[in-house]
């Protein structure tokens, strides 16, 4: 097929705005303090069915040129990775494979998030945050394994199967993987799951939070759409 003038000045123009979605994501977990010591993360943002933006292997200072285009095999298109971050290719393409309305996906270490995986336990969902932000479910865990190898990628397309509604995952003794429509909604889903693990890890103290009433959800809702009128 024969690439219209118009069509690559289409797809630069799309790969210059997702990246500079990208860089804006990575900015806004820096300053909400959702992210680990070393900073380390990986995002991406889907470019069309088979491409997709990644970020090369580092995210603290990240610029929109240092983002690499890379297809769902793990191929680079255009730009450079780590070696550290051609591991995890595979790991969001995966996602974009199975959830087609996923435009973006975040990969961190976030502490308190990664408390939860370390434990192999759930984050419930008890605060409106996660509610507001797209999750309204506990947090699943996907069974640890080497990260980018074939039982990691099954076990992450088995949790994105077991549960169709979740919009993150917790990777067993690892970190934070969450999925969004663009890399905006994905970083504010990242804040609220942080939040939310560090407020479950506060209230055991006090006993243990609590499940929200029925129909929270629906009510959640409700404000919102009220609010948007």
């Amino acid at each position: 097929m024969v690439t219209t003038e118009f069509e690559a000045d289409s797809h630069a123009g799309t790969r210059v705005a997702r990246a500079g979605q990208i860089v804006e994501a990575v900015r806004q977990l820096f300053e909400a303090g959702v992210m680990a010591h070393s900073g380390h993360a990986n995002l991406s943002a889907r470019l069309d069915e088979d491409r997709f933006l990644l970020t090369p292997g580092f995210v603290r200072g990240l610029r929109p040129e240092q983002v690499a285009v890379v297809d769902r095999e793990g191929q680079v298109l255009e730009g450079k990775l780590q070696t550290s971050a051609a591991e995890i290719v595979a790991m969001h393409g995966i996602v974009y494979r199975e959830r087609p309305p996923v435009g973006a996906v975040i990969h961190t270490h976030s502490p308190a998030a990664t408390a939860f995986a370390a434990a192999h336990r759930p984050l419930p969902c008890r605060t409106e945050p996660m509610l507001r932000f797209g999750q309204a479910e506990p947090v699943p865990v996907v069974p640890w394994a080497p990260r980018g190898s074939d039982a990691a990628i099954s076990g992450i397309t088995e949790a994105l199967h077991s549960h169709p509604t979740t919009s993150a995952v917790l990777l067993a003794n690892h970190g934070l993987l969450v999925f969004g429509p663009d890399p905006a909604a994905a970083a504010l889903l990242v804040m609220a799951i942080e939040e939310s693990a560090e407020a479950e890890i506060a209230a055991a103290a006090l006993g243990g939070a609590v499940d929200f009433p029925d129909g929270a959800l629906d009510a959640v809702r409700a404000s919102i759409v009220r609010a948007a009128r």
